[in-house]
């Protein structure tokens, strides 16, 4: 338990303190002040990212911070959030989007203002203009100075930095996504989620270059995705919050499919509480690759430890 805590004091150390932005900055300022990280990842092509994202045996585990690994101080679907997160690994960064009365594509998980900045009101209802004027809160209510992101500014962020997966929301049609990722130039570094397979297709047949998260909950599921007109080489399959089927992981990983399980709800809540990595190992012992996780830290050691050891085992 010991070493333990130093290794989490360690992670929890590095990762500094993020640079306070005046009320009347935007979170984009902060895309020309790099920040160095040793878990920066830059793919040059959407190929060499579907590439990286396959599964092979020994494959390194994954994280995802869901919405962007939000801890204190730093609030859900913030530029500043995902940068803090990058300090522990090469993580997945999983946020929302969501768009304006006037069609701006921004990062929002809810429907409304209300939760998570100092607005009200539906999203889809407020203008462009008007969100700029608000500003995110945390999950504890605290008033941050950091501002709605639009989507095409933490694209421009992710640049040489990171993979972002998008949650995009039913009130974004996929051709308005996938024209933001074109002009972006952001097939390198995105991978998009999706929640049918019918959704799966559609996108696909718009932007067959994209990597895409599916979701195989169960055989049947990985049966139909593998039988669809998609590309199995861009997908990582989504199993369910929770200890997935291992059932599904052995077949997703015989497809070369990555297989990514949700630890956020009664996993990551062990974790929390007992400031331990080991609630994650339920996980990992199935075989899954991918843990999304709310506590990024704690699931990181997790997946460097599992990294190790199946590396070792090949």
């Amino acid at each position: 338990m010991r070493r333990l805590l130093l290794l989490l004091a360690v992670a929890v150390g590095a990762c500094g303190s993020p640079r306070t932005l005046g009320l009347d900055e935007r979170p984009a300022d902060r895309v020309a002040v790099p920040v160095s990280s040793v878990h920066y990842r830059d793919y040059a092509t959407a190929d060499a990212l579907a590439a990286a994202l396959r599964w092979t045996e020994g494959a390194p585990v994954l994280i995802s911070a869901h919405r962007g690994g939000p801890v204190p101080g730093l609030p859900e679907n913030a530029i500043e959030t995902f940068e803090y997160a990058l300090n522990h690994a090469p993580a997945l960064v999983e946020t929302d989007v969501r768009r304006t009365a006037d069609g701006v594509l921004v990062l929002m998980h809810d429907e409304t203002l209300d939760r998570t900045t100092t607005g009200t009101g539906r999203v889809d209802a407020t203008s462009f203009a008007d969100l700029r004027r608000v500003r995110l809160v945390t999950e504890a209510g605290v008033v941050t100075p950091f501002r709605v992101p639009t989507l095409a500014e933490a694209l421009a962020w992710a640049d040489g930095r990171a993979v972002l997966l998008l949650d995009v929301k039913r009130d974004v049609p996929y051709p308005d996504l996938v024209t933001a990722v074109r002009q972006a130039g952001a097939a390198d570094r995105v991978a998009v989620i999706t929640y049918s397979l019918a959704d799966h297709q559609r996108l696909a047949a718009l932007a067959p270059d994209l990597v895409v998260s599916a979701t195989t909950e169960t055989p049947a599921d990985v049966d139909a995705l593998l039988a669809a007109p998609v590309d199995p080489s861009r997908v990582i399959a989504w199993t369910g919050v929770g200890v997935p089927d291992p059932a599904v992981v052995v077949r997703l990983h015989a497809a070369g499919i990555r297989a990514q399980a949700g630890a956020f709800g009664a996993i990551d809540g062990a974790a929390h509480l007992a400031a331990s990595p080991e609630p994650y190992d339920a996980i990992l012992a199935t075989g899954a690759d991918v843990i999304s996780t709310d506590e990024v830290p704690l699931a990181a050691l997790a997946a460097r430890a599992a990294s190790l050891t199946r590396r070792a085992r090949r």
